[in-house]
């Protein structure tokens, strides 16, 4: 059974891309070294991913066509600066007229400025822990302000950082994601932490005086943790190192980028596996981790409002994915109903997108024809979510509020 929960007005309602996943032939970017070294320990590389750096009028069509009134959607580094200190005006013009067209149909452009690539070259020369990380990005920034003039609604400056410090740790060999503290992810590497927490900082600060009223924020990856009897201990510690640390770095900020998907349970010792089914990434099946993250979310940072940046599932099954997604927006309904301030929602992914290594865990509110023609295909759940953003309102599980409420 279903019902429907009315939406504040200029609600941000649509979907999410990331540049490397979507667009192919990222060839200056250290992913694409990644993928196509000698001996990678990646399923499969990019190539040509969803073809979007070409086709990108195809993915604005499905948002428009849909009903969603929103696009995230992020800049590559790397193609705006292949070799160091030499900016592509090729580049930051096409990514103008992205922009440019976005707003011309009426989507608001939410864009990501880094979202987990770099330049080759950045990450030859140390990456992020170099000293001079931050000065490099702010150049970067700089170069690409025609870009934001062209009518971004908000900017997310680097996407989930707490990952990519946990990366860097996994990448260079020191950690393993299936062998992190207490059973969960790696401890972030602190100097990558800092480091980026430095240039989230300066960046905000160059963004709000080049561009001022422009809302900005980073997105966070929330685990949402929780504990099982005698777990709390290291439910709290885990959770402030791969969490906590990342989102008090946001005070300040004018939003907070929430994207959630399951949740991590701790024990006595270390992480309890819960039963049920799973997904195409292996993760345990829980769409009230949205409405859970968000609530963690506010309060540790009680005056920033939140920005749903990413939620979704990785499924062969789009009844699941509507399933899912209904569930989770309940969740995120309640939260709003207690008075929690969400500026939007926007879905993972708008499409079938290279999932770092493979292809298999399918996101996508769309399917692509990478074999031959690269046709867009909307789901059921696209059309689905693009009639609640026209509607003005999220098509709830009624059984779910009933059963919080009791």
């Amino acid at each position: 059974m279903t019902t429907g929960f009315a939406l504040p007005e200029h609600f941000m309602f649509g979907a999410s891309t990331a540049a490397h996943q979507i667009e192919g032939d990222n060839t200056t970017s250290d992913w694409w070294t990644f993928e196509t070294m000698p001996g990678s320990p990646l399923e499969e590389p990019s190539g040509r991913a969803c073809d979007s750096y070409r086709r990108w009028r195809d993915d604005l069509a499905l948002i428009v066509e849909s009903g969603l009134n929103t696009y995230r959607f992020s800049i590559e580094w790397a193609r705006i600066e292949p070799i160091e200190r030499e900016f592509s005006e090729v580049a930051i013009a096409h990514y103008r007229r992205l922009v440019e067209a976005t707003v011309a149909a009426g989507i608001r452009p939410v864009l990501t400025l880094h979202h987990f690539t770099n330049p080759a070259w950045f990450t030859a020369r140390g990456g992020w822990k170099a000293p001079d990380a931050t000065r490099s990005f702010l150049r970067y920034v700089r170069q690409i302000k025609c870009v934001i003039d062209a009518g971004a609604d908000a900017v997310i400056t680097i996407n989930e950082p707490n990952m990519v410090a946990i990366m860097s740790r996994v990448i260079s060999g020191e950690a393993t994601l299936d062998n992190g503290l207490g059973g969960g992810l790696p401890i972030p590497d602190p100097v990558v932490r800092d480091r980026l927490i430095e240039t989230h900082r300066a960046t905000a600060d160059l963004l709000r005086d080049q561009h001022p009223g422009l809302p900005v924020g980073w997105s966070i990856a929330n685990q949402c943790v929780q504990s099982v009897p005698g777990g709390q201990e290291r439910a709290e510690i885990y959770r402030e190192l791969v969490e906590d640390v990342f989102l008090r770095a946001a005070a300040g900020d004018d939003l907070i980028g929430v994207q959630s998907y399951t949740r991590t349970v701790f024990g006595p010792e270390g992480v309890v596996p819960q039963p049920g089914p799973r997904t195409l990434t292996g993760w345990e099946v829980y769409p009230e981790a949205l409405g859970e993250a968000v609530r963690h979310t506010r309060e540790t940072l009680p005056t920033t409002p939140v920005l749903v940046t990413e939620n979704g599932i990785a499924t062969g099954d789009d009844t699941q994915r509507i399933n899912y997604t209904r569930a989770a927006l309940t969740g995120l309904a309640l939260a709003m109903t207690d008075g929690i301030p969400v500026l939007g929602y926007l879905h993972w992914s708008l499409l079938d997108n290279y999932e770092w290594g493979r292809w298999t865990p399918t996101f996508g509110l769309a399917t692509v024809d990478r074999g031959a023609s690269f046709d867009r295909t909307a789901k059921p759940s696209l059309i689905w979510l693009g009639q609640q953003s026209r509607a003005g309102i999220f098509d709830l599980d009624l059984n779910r509020t009933e059963s919080s409420a009791s």
